[in-house]
């Protein structure tokens, strides 16, 4: 295990109507405050009502449409908005795009050049306006850390990017909001949770046991508990221990201590710089690919480990047998989650794909992944996903 350090500051206030603490929340920061959110569900749902309800003492202002994939236009417009309007916090109202949004939108306030500066090079960041948030969807993670990832469409690009400034003060997390997600997004939200810990768990750090037993108990919970929550989409239990997974996921307990390069988010980055489409449905598209792809002498007991301590399947005589049946299983989990498992299903070819996993070698420093891959390899898992 590697030296490391471990920041996980952010007030978590978890449960049934925590989001009456709102108003309290937002007054240990000041006044005026910016709402971030998407495309308006959190009006239909009854989430913005309340939040206007709570705030009446506030100046609220508001930036509204935060795209799925954050565009670095929405991040310049909420930093006009707070420089205009000296805002004193940012309140975040939604899925990890909004959070992620406010993130760069808080730091950009107190940063003199262009927002994307602070995308492509994260040193540039230094104070960061206080950030709250309201969590609507189990995903990213972004309510408990430090990285952000934004979109700038017209050169194709989507970046992440990270500090530990951007950590939010204080997250509501309501178990009860997840209820009227549509079953997509519940599905790719759980992907994307179970990709988090895959980027952490294989790796090739060794004596990191606590982290990687932190990582099988999280993908346990996403397989247990993600069909129960399509099935029964107003199940309290299956929804808290997603959204409580999703915090967990990607908050350090799984990665502190660990040292190399993620894989498929680099690779599926540029899936949605160049299609737009939805994170967690281009991870779970890859990572199979990506797992049989890298399965070899140096990876196998790992993925051994996986079928065995996360999906309990017995230990076959051959090795390779075992690892590929976790590999089978992650697999069938995803279709039976109802993710379109194939890139051809969301009408991507292979034009692309040359530019992409130059791409995605270059952000990705994939040198340093698990198993190393260059351009080539990724242009070759991305023909296994068609």
């Amino acid at each position: 295990m590697e030296n490391f350090r471990f920041n996980a500051y952010t007030e978590m206030l978890f449960g049934r109507g925590q989001i009456e603490k709102l108003s309290e929340v937002i007054n240990r920061h000041g006044r005026n405050v910016l709402l971030v959110y998407g495309g308006g569900s959190i009006k239909k749902n009854g989430i913005y009502d309340r939040i206007q309800e709570l705030l009446k003492e506030s100046n609220i202002l508001e930036l509204a449409g935060v795209e799925p994939n954050p565009r670095i236009e929405t991040v310049r417009k909420g930093a006009e908005i707070c420089k205009e309007n000296n805002v004193d916090v940012v309140l975040a109202v939604g899925g990890g795009s909004a959070i992620d949004c406010a993130k760069v939108i808080a730091a950009a306030h107190y940063y003199q050049g262009d927002p994307w500066d602070l995308v492509t090079d994260p040193s540039k960041i230094g104070k960061v306006l206080p950030i709250v948030t309201v969590l609507t969807l189990a995903a990213t993670g972004s309510e408990m850390n430090k990285n952000a990832v934004i979109s700038k469409m017209d050169t194709n690009e989507k970046l992440g990017t990270a500090s530990p400034n951007m950590i939010p003060q204080t997250s509501i997390l309501d178990p009860e909001y997840l209820y009227t997600l549509p079953a997509i997004q519940t599905a790719a939200g759980t992907a994307d949770i179970m990709s988090h810990v895959f980027e952490q768990y294989f790796n090739k750090t060794k004596g990191t046991f606590v982290q990687d037993k932190f990582a099988e108990g999280l993908l346990e919970t996403c397989i247990k508990y993600c069909p129960i929550a399509l099935e029964e989409p107003r199940n309290y239990e299956a929804r808290a221990n997603l959204m409580w997974a999703s915090s967990m996921a990607l908050n350090g307990l799984c990665g502190s201590g660990k040292q190399g390069a993620w894989t498929c988010h680099p690779i599926e980055h540029e899936l949605s710089a160049f299609y737009d489409i939805t994170h967690g449905v281009g991870l779970a598209i890859l990572t199979p690919s990506w797992m049989r792809y890298i399965l070899n002498e140096n990876t196998v007991d790992k993925f051994v480990d996986y079928a065995v301590n996360v999906w309990h399947l017995p230990v076959a005589e051959d090795k390779y047998e075992t690892a590929n049946k976790g590999i089978d299983a992650t697999e069938e989990f995803f279709k039976e989650c109802g993710i379109p498992m194939t890139l051809t299903e969301l009408g991507i070819d292979t034009a692309n794909f040359e530019q992409m996993a130059k791409a995605a070698v270059l952000h990705g420093a994939l040198q340093y992944a698990y198993e190393p891959l260059d351009e080539e390899a990724v242009r070759k898992i991305l023909e296994m996903c068609l």
